[in-house]
């Protein structure tokens, strides 16, 4: 009989044959202590006698009804603490006293005396130690096994280095078991390692169900993205939850531990490789120099400033509107200056507004920065269709008194933070962002012909890019917290597509790029293929372990809710808006060839641009933005807040 079977059969008896096995159980411990005492006495092993057995009846007669009266019976074996043991010793204390006087002080024709002494001794140690004994075994044993029964059920994948490692790890966790490695080696499968069994990946769905697994852990740090793509394609198909170690170079300092263990990073799923930064072109203008990026708490911004951090610059000026953003991001620099910088980096936060022109004038004068990073934008499509003017304010205006101003302090180079949405925008976000590239190309036509020949004059640049996961305004932040509220992941269209790129690639691609500048150049990244949202969707629900719910699988666990799309919202987004992108020294980064108005009519319609701006006149906004911006077809009606409350009144 398998001792997980003899426990289970215990515990499933009715409570008072529960009882009747601990009286038998005491009764035969009454009786071993009875010849134990005899044998001490007499210093021999002896055999059962007819005094043996007038002191075991006299120990049974004693000690159960005894045991009965304390209450020992009714306490749940496998749960007794000190208090249990407290009532067994004043039990046996007391039979101690009434067996002692039978036997020692009145005495039995046939037992000896000391008998009468030592059995309570012994009785005393025999029931303390078979009531640990349940305890442990009922209690301890079997609620580690019902626990493990009840833990989720792990496989790792890769049965290398790290794989070996976190299944070391995880042996002493008490939260997960692993139950089997996986590996692509056809040599390993079958093999026992550390006690774990290595199967072949292929045969994963079949595993999952045998095995009761519900998570795959990947173990395979130094894989490619590409191949991480293909297992979870793989992986996929079993409905399991995917849980990854970080890259080889985050584990290069130690041993694999549980806690390096994080959840899926979608940027697994887009299935290429970032190439590797060029640590001279991210030097390039910012290594020993004072930097300046604003925006500097936004996804973007605050990206820029840690790869800025790692290279080394003499100060980082932080200029951030939100205070908030602002303490977190200068909280978190601090700390990697002391870890990554290779110098003492001066940080430097500033509360500002890129609109407010005495303000930057001010920083600008005081720092004289080599190099500027303006991310400082309003980027959610929704809102800035519904706040028009300030969006354009903030993100033309803003580029602008920066821009000019970046000039006159003598900035080499100004890197603006660009978007795809900028090219043939139905949005006033993706306009504004356009109109402010425009800016630059026409303020860098205009520095190229007032200094024509000379040195020291500010390079403006823009660097045009999709999404990137996990900002702000991004929609895996947004399905992960849908997962994990059981849904539904809402989706505006079925068909709608976007760009992914991660942001520590993007913001290294945007350092890059601005060091290839020469004035006014539009660069445009390469971001892959584009992703279909509701793939994307589909994928994060199925490697969490979950099923999709839908008309195929009305009892799945999460569904998706189409919710029509959004003011200005595009179903595809744009790179370039003319064809022959030119080729530059970086494989991910493109110059696009963009045409713009010069600055003497640039200048007069943004005059009247900010006059309707002012008057909040919103039709006329839009209206002047179509003149200005090319490609600009606004979708939909009127939705800013203000000008729909006023027209109701009207």
């Amino acid at each position: 009989m398998k001792p997980a079977f003899l426990t289970d059969f215990l515990l499933s008896l009715p409570r008072p044959l529960k009882r009747a096995l601990a009286l038998g159980a005491d009764a035969f411990v009454c009786g071993i202590t009875v010849w134990m005492a005899f044998n001490l006495r007499l210093e021999s092993w002896t055999d059962w006698s007819p005094a043996h057995f007038t002191a075991f009846v006299g120990a049974v007669a004693f000690a159960l009804p005894l045991f009965i009266v304390f209450g020992l019976y009714r306490a749940i074996f496998r749960y007794a603490g000190l208090p249990a043991l407290m009532t067994v010793f004043k039990a046996v204390a007391l039979y101690a006293v009434l067996y002692c006087f039978a036997f020692t002080v009145v005495g039995v024709p046939g037992v000896p005396r000391t008998v009468g002494v030592l059995q309570p001794l012994l009785l005393l140690l025999g029931v303390t130690l078979s009531r640990a004994f349940v305890r442990y075994w009922l209690g301890g044993i079997y609620q580690s096994i019902v626990g493990k029964e009840d833990q989720p059920r792990v496989l790792i994948y890769g049965a290398g280095s790290a794989g070996r490692q976190l299944a070391a790890a995880l042996k002493t966790s008490p939260e997960l078991v692993v139950v089997g490695l996986l590996d692509d080696d056809d040599r390993l499968h079958g093999q026992v390692l550390n006690g774990l069994k290595i199967y072949d990946p292929a045969s994963l769905v079949a595993l999952v169900a045998k095995l009761r697994v519900t998570q795959v852990f990947l173990a395979l740090p130094s894989a490619s993205r590409a191949r991480r793509n293909e297992i979870l394609e793989l992986v996929r198909s079993a409905h399991v939850q995917v849980r990854t170690l970080p890259g080889v170079l985050e584990l290069a300092q130690g041993k694999v531990q549980v806690s390096d263990l994080k959840e899926l990073d979608i940027e697994d799923l887009l299935g290429r490789d970032p190439v590797p930064p060029n640590p001279l072109m991210l030097a390039k203008n910012i290594t020993g120099k004072v930097v300046m990026v604003t925006g500097a708490g936004g996804s973007i911004g605050s990206e820029l400033c840690r790869q800025i951090v790692k290279a080394g610059p003499a100060a980082l000026l932080l200029v951030e509107l939100t205070e908030f953003a602002l303490y977190a991001i200068e909280q978190e620099l601090q700390s990697l200056v002391l870890e990554e910088s290779p110098v003492d980096v001066r940080l430097v936060p500033l509360l500002a507004n890129v609109r407010d022109a005495s303000r930057m004038d001010e920083i600008l004068r005081t720092w004289k920065p080599h190099t500027v990073y303006h991310a400082a934008a309003y980027k959610h499509v929704p809102l800035v269709e519904h706040n028009p003017a300030e969006g354009v304010k903030n993100n033309v205006l803003g580029t602008l008194n920066t821009a000019q101003l970046a000039a006159v302090h003598g900035v080499s180079d100004f890197v603006l933070i660009s978007t795809d949405k900028a090219v043939r925008p139905t949005n006033v976000m993706g306009t504004s962002k356009r109109l402010a590239e425009m800016v630059l190309q026409a303020q860098a036509a205009l520095l190229q012909g007032q200094v024509q020949g000379q040195g020291g004059k500010t390079r403006f640049s823009m660097v045009r890019f999709g999404n990137v996961l996990g900002s702000s305004g991004s929609v895996v932040p947004l399905f992960r917290k849908q997962i994990k509220d059981g849904g539904p992941i809402t989706l505006t269209d079925e068909r709608i597509t976007r760009y992914f790129m991660t942001i520590p690639e993007a913001a290294q691609l945007v350092i890059q790029a601005g060091a290839m500048a020469s004035g006014g150049d539009v660069f445009v990244l390469d971001m892959g293929e584009p992703v279909k949202i509701i793939d994307l969707a589909k994928r994060m629900v199925e490697l969490s372990g979950l099923a999709l719910k839908d008309e195929a699988n009305p009892n799945g666990d999460i569904a998706i809710a189409v919710t029509g799309l959004r003011p200005g919202e595009k179903l595809y987004e744009e790179l370039l808006i003319g064809d022959n992108p030119l080729p530059t020294s970086h494989p991910r980064i493109m110059k696009a060839h963009e045409d713009f108005l010069p600055w003497e009519e640039l200048q007069a319609k943004l005059g009247g641009l900010g006059m309707a701006l002012d008057a909040n006149d919103v039709p006329l906004i839009r209206s002047l933005l179509k003149d200005l911006v090319p490609g600009y077809q606004p979708d939909g009606e009127v939705v800013d807040w203000v000008w729909m409350e006023n027209a109701k009144v009207a």
